[in-house]
């Protein structure tokens, strides 16, 4: 138990957002949006979870609360061992340096009118009290480790392929050597032979510092590449969460089934079962009552329009909510055939040095040599 507490480095504990909503000028009552509701999870030092579900369902929501770059309006957030959730201003700016965040949009999370070093730097000037020539040899350390180099730091954003500049996102990330990094959709803006760098980058980073990641995206085939665990996330609630294999092998949230079995396979697996999904994701104004999927689920029963499911332990380290499961596992058999293990992305570990570009990305780069 001492050892599972000392490798523990976040715990968050029914942690909520809700935001106010008027449809009309001057409207005093205003719906409220439940994007983040009673979510609990741990993460532990070196680790790697998957936050994945549709688009809306709370992904992008819940890391933002996560570092309070957001307020989450209840629960606890415990970083390090320390209760950051109602830190004043000065000291949460201090605990950022140990988490930082990796966004979507590459072009847009760096400012154009900056260069690279001044980019990479601005971690290191607000949390660093190294000189300025220390700083740089920093910076040049962090742009080798995502295979940059020094030849850029005088360059702008907009000079760069897209792979490049995230490159570059992950670098300024990195350079406090934080403890936890967040990625929101981190390579779902890229190329797909781009996103296969970034992602064995991210790997190989964190064997070299062991860093923890928390990586959200709608992308199973990248989660089950480069995570631990995986949640899944509907309508701001987590119905699924366990090692990430077992999960994708065997999941047992009907919700989760229905993601698993619209993964594209290859067409040597043959044939595989399609789990029937009818309607459309309800409003997050108006969520149905009991569990928010009974309305989609093809299993659905009496007791799912009226009582919401707790999320509980299913057994090897597993968590579902769902009425038709049981301490042990399911009531009935799987409604879907397992993920085979190469679905997905298509990861070649040619590319784990982080060094090696696309044809798009090499053009680019010595073109702006010229």
């Amino acid at each position: 138990m001492a050892n599972e507490t000392e490798n523990r480095l976040l715990t968050v504990t029914g942690l909520s957002k809700t935001f106010g909503y008027s449809g009309k000028l001057f409207q005093r009552v205003a719906p409220v949006v439940h994007a983040v509701n009673n979510i609990s999870l741990t993460l532990d030092r070196g680790e790697t979870l998957g936050i994945v579900g549709e688009s809306g369902c709370g992904k992008s929501t819940l890391s933002r609360a996560l570092m309070r770059i957001i307020e989450p309006t209840a629960g606890t957030i415990t970083f390090r061992g320390r209760d950051i959730t109602t830190l004043p201003p000065a000291e949460m700016r201090a605990e950022r340096q140990h988490m930082q965040i990796v966004f979507q949009d590459p072009f847009g999370s760096l400012n154009p009118r900056m260069t690279v070093r001044e980019l990479v730097d601005e971690p290191l000037r607000a949390h660093s009290p190294g000189t300025k020539v220390e700083r740089l040899e920093q910076i040049a350390a962090a742009l080798d480790a995502v295979g940059m180099g020094r030849h850029v730091l005088d360059r702008h954003p907009h000079e760069f392929s897209g792979g490049q500049r995230q490159r570059i996102a992950i670098a300024r990330a990195m350079v406090l050597n934080p403890e936890l990094l967040v990625g929101d959709e981190p390579v779902s803006a890229l190329d797909v032979s781009v996103r296969a760098q970034i992602l064995n980058l991210l790997k190989r980073l964190q064997r070299q510092t062991g860093t923890a990641y928390i990586i959200v995206s709608h992308d199973l085939g990248a989660i089950r590449y480069i995570c631990h665990r995986v949640a899944v996330m509907y309508l701001g609630r987590i119905v699924e969460e366990g090692p990430v294999d077992a999960v994708f092998r065997d999941p047992q949230h009907p919700y989760t089934r229905v993601l698993v079995a619209a993964v594209p396979v290859p067409r040597a697996h043959g044939r595989r079962e399609r789990v029937p999904l009818v309607g459309e994701m309800p409003s997050p104004l108006a969520p149905p009552p009991g569990c928010h999927f009974h309305t989609r689920c093809p299993s659905a029963i009496a007791r799912c329009a009226v009582d919401a499911p707790e999320l509980r332990v299913i057994g090897d380290g597993r968590r579902a909510a769902c009425h038709l499961l049981t301490p042990s596992g399911p009531a009935a058999p799987p409604i879907t055939e397992p993920l085979p293990p190469d679905a997905g992305v298509a990861v070649p570990e040619g590319n784990a040095s982080g060094h090696m570009q696309s044809e798009n990305e090499t053009n680019n780069q010595g073109s702006n040599h010229t």
